[in-house]
Formats: C-alpha cells, structure tokens, sequence
C-alpha cells in the first residue's frame, strides 16, 4: 500500500494522543504531570506530527495525488491541507498553556487545548484513514513503490532536520502508553 508508512505514523500519533487524553483527569485531579513528559509530548506533537507526518503527506503524498489529477484548491487536499494548518495552531496553543501550567501549576488552558488538538487530530487521522487513503490507494495503485520510497525519503529528510529518529519517536510514545495507560471500560 502506498499509504502503509502514513497509517504507520497515525497508529504511533494515536498512542500518543491517548496517554495525552489519560493524562486529563489526572490534571483535573490537581496531579502534577512532571515537565519531561509535558515537553515530550510538544516535541512529539509540534516536530513528529506536523513536521515529519504532515511533511510527507505535504511533500509526497498530496503532490503524487494531484498529479493524478486530484486538484489542491479543493476537496480532499484542500481540506486536509486546512485542518494540518489547524492542527498547527492548535499545537501552538497546547505549548503556550503548557508554558502557563509549568510555570504556574494552572491546568485549566491546558486541559481545554488538549482535549481540543486531541478531538481534532482524532476526526483528522480518521478522515485520512478512511476517505483519503482509501482514494490514494486507487489513485496510485501502479505506482506503490515509487510512493513508499519518497514518503520514507522526506520521513528521513525532515528527521533528520530536527535531528530525532523515528525509533526515539516510538520510544516516546511506547513510554507514554505505559505511564498514562487509558483505563479499561
């Protein structure tokens, strides 16, 4: 599949996104969430998904699709195009509430902007899963390597930008994941 190293990134994404929707109660609860994993989770969220994930699908994926003739001016690309820039100013406002609640112990913003950029991401990721990579899959059947090759090129590219590794991104979110497990139902 040409989207395979995308749907990778969304599962890691969305690890991420439920240790963050964890932590929720707890900053409620008036539990002090320690700055390491505050700021591991901007890292993750402003240079992981926005920076490496959007860049591939801004850089790669989006060119390879019009190309086939889907225009960037309107639908899909268009409004994926709108939300990543969502996505961003969420993100901005996530670390400046978090700057407050490292500096104060305040949580009240930061509770709001998380749940907001985790709403957000979540109806994104599952947009792109379901309608998106579905139309990419058809769109560039003939051309799955060619595809998979440059999305893992501009993965390397823009890693090595910000100077991290995928494997330092999973390591974070597998941290995460088991620190701030989401309580079974």
């Amino acid at each position: 599949m040409s989207t395979e190293s995308l749907r990778r990134d969304h599962a890691l994404i969305e690890k991420v996104l439920k240790s963050m929707w964890a932590t929720i109660p707890l900053l409620q609860n008036g539990t002090t969430i320690p700055e390491p994993i505050i700021l591991q989770v901007i890292d993750f969220t402003k240079n992981f998904t926005d920076f490496c994930h959007h860049g591939k699908e801004e850089k790669s994926l989006f060119p390879e699709l019009e190309k086939k003739g889907m225009p960037k001016e309107s639908g899909p690309i268009a409004v994926m195009l709108m939300e990543h820039e969502l996505t961003r100013k969420l993100a901005a406002r996530m670390e400046e509430s978090s700057k407050t609640y490292l500096a104060t112990g305040n949580a009240i913003q930061l509770i709001t902007d998380m749940q907001e950029y985790i709403n957000h991401v979540v109806q994104h990721i599952w947009k792109e899963n379901n309608r998106l990579f579905e139309m990419a899959e058809m769109a560039l059947r003939n051309d799955v390597e060619r595809v998979s090759a440059d999305l893992s090129n501009v993965e390397s590219e823009k890693l090595k930008e910000i100077g991290k590794t995928r494997e330092s991104y999973e390591k974070i979110a597998e941290d995460l994941s088991k620190r701030f497990p989401l309580p079974d139902k």
